[in-house]
């Protein structure tokens, strides 16, 4: 195997380490939306994972539980574009950096979930 061909799997191993530390560190990440508002809040994590809904007391009508249902609807999906969107950017600031012209030539880095 020649020299070129052992540093780019090097840095192919390199940059897998580096999306696998990303993707644990979006977790950390959180993005609260809301409806409503600000009578529904709705907290994701950049693992597009709901980790809290805060509901103010006003908001919760017995004679219409559709207006409820809406809300919550609408903040979770803010929420998870929010989330989408958020970890999206972090993981393109990752890769632009791992390699010269972020990344490598011809490859779709779409499918490790960038």
């Amino acid at each position: 195997m020649d020299n070129n061909m052992a540093e780019l799997f090097g840095k192919v191993n390199e940059m897998q380490q580096q999306i696998k530390e990303a993707k644990e560190n979006l977790g950390r990440l959180e993005v609260t939306a809301e409806a409503g508002g600000g009578m529904v809040k709705v907290t994701a994590n950049g693992n597009k994972q709901i980790t809290g809904i805060k509901l103010e007391k006003d908001i919760i009508d017995p004679e219409d539980p559709d207006m409820l249902e809406d809300l919550i609807i609408a903040g979770v999906n803010k929420a998870l574009a929010e989330a989408e969107r958020t970890a999206s950017e972090k993981m393109q600031e990752i890769t632009k950096n791992m390699l010269p012209g972020g990344g490598i030539p011809g490859m779709d880095m779409s499918k490790f979930g960038l």
